[in-house]
């Protein structure tokens, strides 16, 4: 079956479960997410799959190993196309709306330091600002790791100066959950975004690419 859009009911389980984060509450709804949530989710990124490639559902267990925070669940379903390692487009449900995103997520050393570089150079630097620059014109917002001051080295009043603070760098739009939330309409602006965030993908897997460090 085709994508028809995510019903109220995913909304609400994400509700139920941002107040009652438990294993008790996962177990009792998990039919649910599996039909109001996942299902739906792998419709869309099915039908989007042509265009942008296949895209892989987040688990939504949260790994609680190392976290100061042991709530068991993620409070979001995301999906991510990986064009290269670490770059690529993000779609995410919540109980707040839909979100999507596209840009360079990964903070492996080689990858930093391939970034920073091509920012620094005017010739690979200046292309990347005129992209960032018309991505905060349409609306979307930054994000990413960054600095709180300058990277070593780099002078006060470098013009690219906020580009090199970043380590990870992408930009994304939330929408709250509206009537078209409910249709095929999702597709469309999944699909709009992405195209948006194309430009910036394109430049951070010619500049930046995979990590060609080992695993750890």
């Amino acid at each position: 079956m085709g994508f028809t859009g995510f019903p109220d009911e995913a909304f609400l389980f994400y509700e139920g479960l941002e107040a009652d984060n438990s294993k008790v509450y996962f177990s009792r709804h998990k039919e649910l997410y599996e039909q109001a949530v996942r299902a739906p989710m792998l419709a869309l990124t099915e039908e989007l799959g042509a265009e942008f490639g296949v895209a892989q559902l987040f688990r939504p267990y949260r790994d609680v190993r190392f976290a100061k925070d042991k709530s068991p669940y993620k409070t979001h379903q995301g999906a991510f196309v990986d064009v290269m390692p670490g770059i690529g487009l993000y779609v995410q449900l919540d109980a707040s709306g839909l979100y999507t995103a596209g840009g360079f997520y990964s903070t492996a050393a080689d990858q930093v330091a391939r970034y920073r570089a091509a920012v620094d150079e005017d010739v690979s630097g200046k292309p990347l600002q005129r992209i960032t620059d018309r991505l905060t014109g349409a609306g979307y917002v930054a994000g990413g790791d960054r600095l709180k001051t300058r990277p070593r080295g780099v002078p006060e009043d470098h013009p690219r100066l906020e580009l090199l603070r970043h380590r990870s760098l992408y930009f994304g739009r939330r929408f709250e959950p509206e009537p078209w939330v409910h249709t095929e309409e999702v597709a469309d602006r999944v699909r709009a975004t992405w195209r948006d965030y194309a430009p910036l993908v394109d430049w951070l897997c010619a500049h930046v690419r995979g990590s060609e460090l080992p695993r750890r």
